[in-house]
């Protein structure tokens, strides 16, 4: 005869404990900017996937592009005084 028993992990898999931390939602808080611009950039591809790109898709991506740069050099120069919980 087989035992049913119940898996530890499955039963905890929703602790408190796994929640993510200030600090963890504080660095996700400030590279939001990137992930959007990131975002952004994959949704303009996207749309042109299916179909030959016209001139307004193009601009759509190049927009998109320099929005990414753009957010990616403001989160590069920050300094950790500018990023709450990060830093010593």
């Amino acid at each position: 005869m087989n035992h049913i028993v119940t898996v530890q992990e499955a039963v905890t898999a929703f602790a408190e404990w796994l929640e993510p931390t200030d600090a963890e939602l504080n660095a996700i808080d400030s590279e939001m900017p990137v992930i959007l611009a990131d975002v952004d950039l994959l949704d303009a591809q996207l749309i042109t996937l299916d179909r030959t790109p016209s001139e307004l898709d193009a601009q759509r991506i190049r927009r998109a592009w320099r929005r990414l740069l753009t957010a990616r050099c403001e989160q590069a120069n920050r300094t950790t005084e500018d990023m709450p919980g990060v830093g010593a």
